[in-house]
């Protein structure tokens, strides 16, 4: 066994981090008007620079911004496609913790006009992130296409502007590709598709709903995954592309239960990304099972330390997980990581930036223990 040089990496995390105090105390003065936007960036800069110089220090080979300038880890990238507008209709989603039911909610969507690319989303952010970096990969994280749909299903689309709803679908796949060119020309090589909807597909509940809005959920992840290839086909051979395909997080809180069952099959043997960051950090997830339609030459990154709490793992049950889903696809491609982000939204997980910390240097002695 040995490390890897290219992502992703056997330790590695999902993106995005816990906003510090100084750092949500400026975004509540931003919106309150008594801080302008040259003084948010600022603070946002500090904190960026400080988050690279955390994940650098505790050992890990990549590093993100920590999604500091954004609101949510999807919804901000969404509303700046060419075609999509911001309307009053509020997107609702169930979300359950240990405690009972709440739900994330943010303004709604529509597709009003054809969709393209009108700029490179994100391009600031990841310039910033790589004159900060040192020794880490910079690693962009952005929603995959499928949640373009996702968040609003067919009911959203203009069909004056898309009678026909494949026209969409070609349209937001080269708005994909077109950005994942402009990525690279920026010196992006490690790019991560995050994704929901395949994750939530493997739960009756989410399937039962996506049935009642006129979709087939037997063959919807088969859409997904075609689109997502679509999207980045043409990516340049030294740009890695992952995904995370994830249950929900929010607040500590999740939507979806159940393993990558319903979707395995296609999903590993089909989607042309580089690895797969998946979530197995309680039962909710499921079994290591569906590793088994893993082919050679893909990464699988295990997602075992839960962002959805302070509680740091037993690195010996950590090892002997890895060793499980080793029966399922050879020890060499697996790599470490947390199960989700530890902040997908500007509020942020239920545990505390030591404790975020702690989790990180875990994940890295660990995977040294592991792969060497």
């Amino acid at each position: 066994m040995h490390g890897r040089t290219e992502p992703p990496f056997r330790a590695d995390h999902v993106g995005s981090m816990l906003r510090p105090p100084a750092l949500l105390d400026a975004r509540e003065r931003f919106a309150a008007g008594t801080l302008d936007a040259d003084g948010l960036r600022a603070a946002e800069d500090t904190a960026i620079r400080d988050a690279v110089a955390l994940q650098e220090e505790v050992g890990l080979q990549s590093a993100t911004d920590g999604e500091f300038r954004r609101t949510s880890w999807h919804m901000d990238f969404i509303y700046q496609l060419g075609g999509i507008t911001k309307t009053d209709h509020k997107i609702q989603v169930k979300m359950r913790n240990a405690a009972g039911e709440g739900a994330f909610t943010s303004a709604g969507m529509a597709v009003t006009e054809k969709i393209r690319l009108e700029h490179p989303i994100f391009a600031d952010h990841f310039r910033y992130l790589a004159e900060q970096t040192t020794t880490a990969v910079p690693k962009l994280t952005i929603p995959s296409p499928s949640m373009v749909y996702a968040r609003g299903g067919s009911a959203v689309i203009d069909r004056s502007v898309y009678p026909d709803l494949e026209e969409f679908w070609d349209d937001l796949s080269a708005a994909y590709a077109d950005e994942v060119q402009a990525l690279h020309g920026l010196g992006c090589r490690y790019l991560q598709l995050d994704d929901t909807a395949l994750a939530y597909l493997n739960d009756p509940a989410h399937r039962a709903e996506l049935e009642a809005k006129g979709d087939d959920p037997d063959t919807q992840h088969l859409r997904y995954i075609r689109q997502i290839n679509a999207a980045i086909a043409d990516r340049p051979a030294d740009m890695r592309i992952t995904t995370h395909m994830c249950r929900g997080n929010y607040r500590s809180s999740w939507a979806a239960e159940g393993g990558y069952d319903h979707v395995a099959e296609a999903l590993f043997g089909e989607l042309a990304v580089d690895g797969f960051f998946c979530e197995f950090d309680d039962e909710r997830s499921g079994g290591f099972e569906p590793l088994r339609f893993v082919p050679p030459g893909k990464q699988v990154v295990l997602g075992l330390v839960t962002t959805k709490n302070g509680v740091l793992e037993d690195p010996d049950v950590l090892k002997r997980r890895i060793e499980e889903a080793a029966k399922y696809v050879p020890l060499d491609q697996l790599c470490l990581s947390p199960q989700c982000g530890f902040s997908s939204t500007v509020e942020g997980n239920a545990l505390t930036v030591d404790e975020q910390r702690a989790k990180l240097a875990l994940i890295v002695q660990v995977a040294q223990d592991v792969w060497g």
